[in-house]
């Protein structure tokens, strides 16, 4: 049985009586991802001062990176490589150790590649040059097409589709695009499009974002995901970095210049590629900043949450550590483990307490009469008896004090904590005054 086979069989690939799949199978294969992986996150405050952004835990038990690595494996495209630059030790240390079922020997990879000024005596300057100054590695691997990706966001989307579309309009380069409301449009790339889905105009980060014909509260935004044929990208890139005048950004440089220039630059709608779609509602999530953050780790507390990480079919892989289950202990009055509309994960001992609409990552131990509601409590926490969260994200390694109260008085969380304008608190080791960066 080959591996095309085999994968049809589990729902990951094309059946052999499908032309379409068959083709979105090939382009796949021909195609080489590129992960941009290098970045701050610095809206992210605190939560990134010792990690880049696509190493943040999310979702109980992943990485934010995780999602783009499993959208590539689950579309068939397993040539990966990993651009990193910023505070880098902890994402690489993941990935060594949750990517590396990939098989060489079938031309799968995932490779990291960190800034090592192996053209210039720069590091990564934007996003173009982290690509530029890995040319020589994409000419080894020699791919029909590049596929370059942000590895900070969240959500599923079967790459193998964006492709097709991507081949079949003999477009040289095309671009996932995704409505999001004006006000937030700022903050990303917004295009204007003809009726050929042709981008005519692209924006990055417009003080007055322009809205879509007949919205004027949506704008169309760019995801950070483009396909290039890798030919073209070949020179795009050698010609961008030849420009003095160039910050060397996708964003900012190269998507303007080639539209200018009547280059065939497309759009992409990311609901004709999403996987899981709610009520006909693609979910794509940008995480950069702690309210975000906050958010759309307890949208999964819901009943039905946006987003499906119970899908067997485009599941979401990611390192797992070896842990017993979670523990609930003690069903006395006033000392009762439960937890009600949340998620646990593996090796969390809840011991006489009350967790509620919160998130408990892995190996968070919570010890009695505590209570903890609408929060985030990322890896290896320490919950001593007594402890009042509300409305928090407590970073790893952190050890809460007996009595400890966070969530109750904001203007108290103010003096010690990170409190954002929607009342979130954010509380890190070194806040606390425990070193644990170390360990990061």
């Amino acid at each position: 049985m080959t591996i095309d086979q085999e994968s049809a069989q589990l729902g990951y690939g094309p059946a052999k009586h499908d032309p379409q799949g068959l083709l979105m199978s090939q382009l796949a294969r021909d195609t080489l991802a590129i992960v941009l992986a290098g970045g701050r996150g610095s809206r992210l405050g605190p939560l990134t001062d010792w990690r880049a952004k696509p190493a943040v835990p999310f979702g109980g038990k992943f990485r934010i990176i995780d999602f783009s690595l499993s959208n590539c494996v689950n579309s068939g495209v397993r040539r990966i490589g990993i651009c990193t630059q910023y505070k880098a030790q902890s994402l690489i240390r993941h990935v060594q150790r949750g990517w590396s079922f990939l098989d060489g020997r079938f031309r799968e990879f995932v490779e990291l590649l960190p800034a090592q000024q192996r053209v210039t005596v720069d590091w990564y300057k934007g996003t173009a040059d982290a690509v530029y100054q890995n040319l020589d590695i994409l000419h080894r691997h020699a791919p029909e097409y590049v596929l370059i990706l942000a590895g900070d966001h969240v959500y599923k989307m079967d790459y193998a589709r964006l492709l097709a579309e991507h081949v079949g309009r003999g477009a040289e380069v095309s671009i996932g695009c995704v409505e999001v409301p004006i006000g937030i449009a700022r903050e990303y790339g917004v295009m204007a499009l003809d009726h050929e889905f042709r981008i005519v105009d692209f924006e990055e980060k417009p003080l007055q974002p322009k809205p879509v014909p007949g919205r004027q509260d949506i704008a169309l935004a760019s995801m950070g995901i483009y396909v290039f044929n890798a030919s073209f990208l070949y020179e795009q890139l050698i010609r961008d970095a030849d420009d003095s005048r160039s910050s060397h950004d996708f964003g900012k440089d190269v998507i303007p210049y080639l539209i200018k220039h009547g280059q065939r630059v497309f759009a992409h709608r990311f609901a004709d590629s999403c996987v899981n779609m709610v009520e006909g509602r693609p979910y794509w999530r940008d995480v950069g900043t702690i309210d975000a953050y906050w958010e759309a780790n307890l949208d999964l507390t819901h009943v039905t949450p946006d987003l499906n990480l119970y899908d067997e079919h485009w599941p979401i892989w990611s390192y797992q550590e070896q842990l017993p289950p979670a523990k609930f202990v003690f069903e006395e009055s006033g000392r009762c483990g439960a937890a009600f509309d949340s998620l646990v994960s593996g090796g969390c001992i809840v011991s006489g307490s009350s967790i509620r609409r919160s998130l408990l990552f892995s190996n968070v131990h919570v010890h009695s009469y505590c209570t903890i509601e609408d929060s985030v409590v990322l890896p290896d926490v320490e919950v001593n008896r007594d402890v009042v969260l509300r409305k928090c994200v407590v970073d790893r390694y952190c050890t809460l004090a007996p009595g400890f109260e966070a969530g109750v008085d904001p203007a108290e969380d103010r003096k010690r904590f990170f409190v954002t304008d929607r009342g979130v608190t954010l509380i890190t080791p070194e806040m606390l005054g425990q070193d644990m960066h170390h360990l990061r």
